[in-house]
Protein backbone atom coordinates (compact mmCIF):
# COMPACT_ATOMS: atom_id res chain seq x y z
CA UNK A 1 0.00 0.00 0.00
CA UNK A 2 1.25 3.50 -0.61
CA UNK A 3 -0.02 6.79 0.94
CA UNK A 4 0.60 9.80 -0.98
CA UNK A 5 0.60 13.39 0.22
CA UNK A 6 0.85 15.49 -3.14
CA UNK A 7 3.77 18.29 -2.95
CA UNK A 8 1.17 21.82 -3.64
CA UNK A 9 -1.81 20.23 -3.10
CA UNK A 10 -4.90 21.24 -1.07
CA UNK A 11 -3.83 21.44 2.60
CA UNK A 12 -5.96 18.49 4.64
CA UNK A 13 -8.12 19.70 7.14
CA UNK A 14 -7.58 16.65 9.05
CA UNK A 15 -5.31 13.74 9.44
CA UNK A 16 -5.47 12.22 6.17
CA UNK A 17 -3.30 11.36 2.80
CA UNK A 18 -4.50 13.18 0.20
CA UNK A 19 -4.68 8.93 -1.78
CA UNK A 20 -4.49 5.82 -0.97
CA UNK A 21 -3.09 3.44 -3.64
CA UNK A 22 -3.07 -0.73 -3.03
CA UNK A 23 -3.76 -3.34 -5.71
CA UNK A 24 -4.14 -0.99 -8.60
CA UNK A 25 -6.55 0.99 -6.84
CA UNK A 26 -6.14 4.78 -6.01
CA UNK A 27 -8.70 5.76 -3.15
CA UNK A 28 -8.59 9.97 -2.98
CA UNK A 29 -9.86 11.64 -0.27
CA UNK A 30 -13.11 13.90 -0.10
CA UNK A 31 -11.73 17.56 -1.52
CA UNK A 32 -12.75 20.82 -0.35
CA UNK A 33 -13.65 23.80 -2.10
CA UNK A 34 -10.62 25.77 -1.11
CA UNK A 35 -7.57 26.52 -3.03
CA UNK A 36 -4.11 25.91 -1.99
CA UNK A 37 -3.24 29.11 -1.87
CA UNK A 38 -6.23 30.22 0.68
CA UNK A 39 -7.46 27.06 2.97
CA UNK A 40 -10.32 27.48 4.37
CA UNK A 41 -11.61 30.28 1.70
CA UNK A 42 -14.36 28.97 0.02
CA UNK A 43 -16.05 30.53 -3.63
CA UNK A 44 -19.80 31.35 -3.21
CA UNK A 45 -22.61 29.32 -4.29
CA UNK A 46 -22.46 25.89 -5.61
CA UNK A 47 -21.34 25.85 -9.08
CA UNK A 48 -18.14 27.93 -8.06
CA UNK A 49 -17.96 25.34 -5.04
CA UNK A 50 -18.37 22.41 -7.14
CA UNK A 51 -16.07 23.66 -9.67
CA UNK A 52 -13.04 24.23 -7.14
CA UNK A 53 -13.77 20.99 -5.23
CA UNK A 54 -12.98 19.38 -9.06
CA UNK A 55 -9.78 21.41 -9.81
CA UNK A 56 -8.55 20.40 -6.09
CA UNK A 57 -9.10 16.29 -7.27
CA UNK A 58 -7.56 17.01 -10.68
CA UNK A 59 -4.78 18.52 -8.68
CA UNK A 60 -4.18 15.19 -6.81
CA UNK A 61 -4.78 12.94 -9.67
CA UNK A 62 -2.34 15.40 -11.56
CA UNK A 63 0.41 14.35 -8.60
CA UNK A 64 -0.15 10.59 -9.15
CA UNK A 65 -0.11 10.53 -12.72
CA UNK A 66 -3.63 10.22 -13.20
CA UNK A 67 -6.73 12.44 -14.71
CA UNK A 68 -9.87 12.24 -14.52
CA UNK A 69 -10.25 9.76 -17.25
CA UNK A 70 -8.92 6.83 -14.66
CA UNK A 71 -12.02 8.02 -11.96
CA UNK A 72 -14.23 4.35 -11.55
CA UNK A 73 -16.12 6.11 -8.76
CA UNK A 74 -17.28 9.18 -7.41
CA UNK A 75 -19.26 10.09 -4.14
CA UNK A 76 -20.67 13.66 -3.58
CA UNK A 77 -21.42 15.35 -0.16
CA UNK A 78 -24.10 18.22 0.19
CA UNK A 79 -25.32 20.28 2.66
CA UNK A 80 -28.43 21.44 0.60
CA UNK A 81 -29.24 18.64 -1.12
CA UNK A 82 -32.78 19.99 -2.88
CA UNK A 83 -31.32 22.98 -3.41
CA UNK A 84 -27.78 22.61 -4.36
CA UNK A 85 -28.58 18.73 -6.68
CA UNK A 86 -29.23 20.28 -10.37
CA UNK A 87 -26.58 22.87 -10.27
CA UNK A 88 -24.21 20.85 -8.73
CA UNK A 89 -25.04 18.02 -11.52
CA UNK A 90 -24.08 20.32 -14.49
CA UNK A 91 -21.02 21.57 -12.98
CA UNK A 92 -19.90 17.67 -12.46
CA UNK A 93 -20.71 16.91 -15.46
CA UNK A 94 -19.10 19.51 -17.24
CA UNK A 95 -15.59 17.51 -16.22
CA UNK A 96 -16.35 14.22 -17.48
CA UNK A 97 -16.98 12.91 -21.47
CA UNK A 98 -20.91 12.24 -21.68
CA UNK A 99 -20.32 8.29 -22.77
CA UNK A 100 -17.51 8.00 -19.80
CA UNK A 101 -19.32 8.79 -16.81
CA UNK A 102 -17.50 7.27 -13.34
CA UNK A 103 -20.17 5.58 -10.88
CA UNK A 104 -21.55 7.72 -8.41
CA UNK A 105 -23.09 8.25 -5.00
CA UNK A 106 -24.64 11.96 -3.92
CA UNK A 107 -25.90 12.31 -0.22
CA UNK A 108 -27.26 14.99 1.57
CA UNK A 109 -25.50 15.47 4.94
CA UNK A 110 -25.74 17.87 7.83
CA UNK A 111 -22.50 19.60 7.83
CA UNK A 112 -18.49 19.31 6.32
CA UNK A 113 -15.43 21.20 6.55
CA UNK A 114 -15.24 24.93 6.52
CA UNK A 115 -19.08 25.03 6.27
CA UNK A 116 -18.87 23.87 2.84
CA UNK A 117 -21.67 22.81 0.70
CA UNK A 118 -20.15 20.21 -1.37
CA UNK A 119 -17.27 17.94 -0.47
CA UNK A 120 -16.24 15.05 -3.64
CA UNK A 121 -13.48 11.79 -3.03
CA UNK A 122 -13.19 9.27 -6.31
CA UNK A 123 -11.81 5.43 -6.59
CA UNK A 124 -9.91 5.23 -9.06
CA UNK A 125 -7.90 2.70 -11.44
CA UNK A 126 -4.46 3.03 -12.39
CA UNK A 127 -4.12 1.85 -16.15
Amino acid sequence: MKFHMIAGGPKPVAPFSHAVETDGFVFVTGQMPDTPAAPGVLPEGIVAQTQAVMENLKRVLAGLGLGLEHVTMARVYLTHFREDYAAMNAAYAAYFASDRLPARTCVGVTGLAYDARIEIDLVCRRP
